[in-house]
């Protein structure tokens, strides 16, 4: 696992003077992966600074997207409705910030169980996204392919016992689809990979973790060295979900070197659109650089 903190310190200070991140538009998917890097340096510097950070970031998610049940997907006008995905991660957050101060744990707990009831259908899946109100499928959307695994390891995370049933409900769901599941792009297979890593042994986790190495194994570019979007999208590539396979390259302990090689490509090409300048981008590059408290 690769711990450049020097980078990711320099990258930070770089986003906050472009009013980047966190000083920019909120976006749950990336504050949920800030606040987990924030808890990552305070763990290995112990600074208090960087819990004060993960604390701040956590407060003003909450008072830009909460709602009076969950929270919006993101500041944008056009990032409204909420994510199944991008609520797990933010309780995955949570979940890392309460091994620290257990009552984001406790508030973590609260928002599984109100979000559960709206968006889960048992037996049938995880709707994957949802009105902002929660009181319906948001137009034009049906259940997500992934959602019941994030869902289940971000509450396992959080409390196995307190979370009982909404567990069950996500695993019998797990049990119904791991066999066919098939996934063919980049940023899901590898946190595909990061999910099944907590749990290695569980059958579903040890078939499709087999089966997302098999499938990136074609989708490596070599040269320059990244990953396709897909298999057969084999010029297209972002930068922001390459991180994401990072992840789950280095949660699983494999091919080292195509990780390295992948932070080297994306640390100096440039798309020409607004994801050069995105705090997706860059918050996620510092998290391949340095996974710290994901694995």
């Amino acid at each position: 696992m690769l711990r450049d903190i020097g980078y990711v310190r320099e990258k930070l200070d770089w986003m906050r003077a472009e009013r980047i991140w966190p000083n920019g538009l909120r976006y749950l998917w990336t504050d949920a992966f800030g606040v987990v890097l924030y808890v990552s340096l305070y763990r290995e510097l112990g600074e208090r600074r960087w819990l004060d950070e993960a604390e701040r970031l956590v407060s003003d998610v909450e008072r830009v997207l909460g709602r009076s049940r969950g929270l919006r997907i993101g500041e944008a006008a056009d990032r409204d409705g909420q994510y199944f995905h991008y609520l797990a991660m933010w309780l995955f957050a949570l979940a890392r910030l309460g091994d620290v101060k257990p009552e984001y744990r406790e508030r973590g707990i609260a928002l599984a169980r109100d979000i559960h009831r709206a968006f889960v259908i048992p037996d049938r899946g995880v709707v994957w996204k949802m009105k902002e109100d929660l009181s319906g499928p948001y137009p034009g959307y049906d259940l997500g392919a992934m959602d019941a695994y994030d869902g289940y390891i971000s509450y396992r995370l959080l409390d196995s016992d307190v979370l009982r049933s909404e567990i069950a409900e996500m695993s019998v769901m797990i049990e119904q689809t791991y066999r066919g599941l098939e996934i063919d792009q980049d940023l899901a297979l590898g946190m595909m990979l990061w999910l099944a890593h907590f749990f290695p042994e569980e059958s579903w986790a040890i078939a499709q973790a087999q089966r997302a190495l098999r499938s990136l194994d074609t989708m490596w570019i070599d040269p320059p060295g990244y990953f396709s979007r897909a298999p057969s999208l084999r010029d297209t590539k972002f930068a922001f979900t390459n991180f994401g396979v990072s992840l789950g390259l280095q949660a699983t302990h494999v091919w080292p070197e195509r990780v390295e090689r992948l932070n080297t490509f994306f640390e100096s090409w440039r798309s020409g659109d607004e994801y050069d300048r995105e705090a997706i981008t860059w918050v996620m590059a510092c998290t391949s650089h340095y996974p710290g408290a994901f694995i």
